[in-house]
């Protein structure tokens, strides 16, 4: 690589583990309140740190300090297809069983049916590094990231994505490893290639500056955000998951668009599961969960 292509520096491993989102439905609430269920575009931390404490076994009033200690980095291998749905509930009851209202009183036959709408990505994949940053390192973060690999292998009540009623298509985890975000770039896509005439970028989101991912600078799209600064603020920082008083805070978001290379695209189904196997295989010395091979 020539020194004009090379990154401007080499930025420090960070170690940390690989995961896969992908399923038919995923919905990340963003914004949601009572009947409007609304998802964000990729990933929420408040979704994927719900997702860990769940495997962990942790009860909704536990802490959950330490696992927003930890970085999340998202790649959007396909950001999937908006698909909205509509549900009723308490229609064609008698008033004695409609939906109860927040001062304990039943409905009247006229009020009786809620209407309540709901977001969901269809046909999604994400590729996730959950990482120790060097900026906020802990020394207990090498056992706390070991501690979610385990509870992800064997986790103590269902993963779901944003929802319970959206569970993962597989194993969750891919492997752990040093250097995460070097794997987040280079592992096998969820995606055909697109066309010689359609170069897209693959978008990455995280919540820390994405210039420190370890690739050089031209391949960052022309149209891309600037990595070293946030593109905007989301609530999605959670404090507790107490259903009491639950409670999130504002984080810095960061995006950044690349053009990878057209052999990175690894197709959908069988042909796809072929390459991440043989990746996980030979970089990462494991093939992920579940695999019969």
């Amino acid at each position: 690589m020539s020194p004009a292509t090379r990154a401007t520096a080499e930025p420090e491993p960070e170690p940390g583990l690989l995961l896969r989102l992908a399923g038919p439905l995923q919905s990340w609430g963003e914004h949601s309140h009572f009947n409007d269920r609304d998802t964000a575009r990729f990933p929420t931390r408040s979704g994927i740190t719900g997702l860990l404490a769940a495997a962990m076994g942790r009860r909704r009033g536990e802490p959950i300090d330490d696992l927003t200690r930890l970085s999340v980095t998202v790649r959007a291998d396909r950001p999937g297809v908006l698909l909205r749905d509509l549900h009723t509930v308490g229609g064609g009851l008698p008033a004695s069983q409609t939906v109860t209202t927040a001062e304990g009183k039943k409905r009247r036959g006229d009020t009786g049916t809620l209407l309540s709408h709901r977001a969901y990505l269809a046909d999604a994949v994400f590729t996730v590094a959950l990482t120790s940053t060097p900026a906020a390192r802990d020394p207990r973060d090498a056992a706390l990231l070991t501690e979610c690999a385990e509870a992800l292998r064997h986790p103590h009540w269902p993963p779901s994505l944003g929802r319970r009623s959206c569970p993962p298509e597989g194993p969750v985890l891919l492997g752990e490893s040093d250097d995460a975000l070097r794997h987040l770039v280079h592992l096998p896509l969820a995606a055909e290639a697109p066309g010689r005439s359609d170069l897209i970028g693959v978008e990455f989101f995280s919540d820390q500056r994405l210039d420190r991912l370890p690739v050089p600078d031209d391949l960052t799209t022309p149209d891309s955000y600037d990595a070293a600064h946030p593109t905007s603020q989301v609530n999605d920082e959670p404090l507790t998951f107490d259903p009491r008083r639950r409670s999130y805070r504002a984080r810095p978001l960061y995006r950044r668009s690349l053009l990878l290379p057209a052999s990175q695209y690894a197709g959908l189904g069988v042909p796809y599961l072929r390459k991440l196997d043989e990746y996980l295989a030979a970089h990462l010395n494991r093939r992920p969960e579940g695999s019969s091979r």
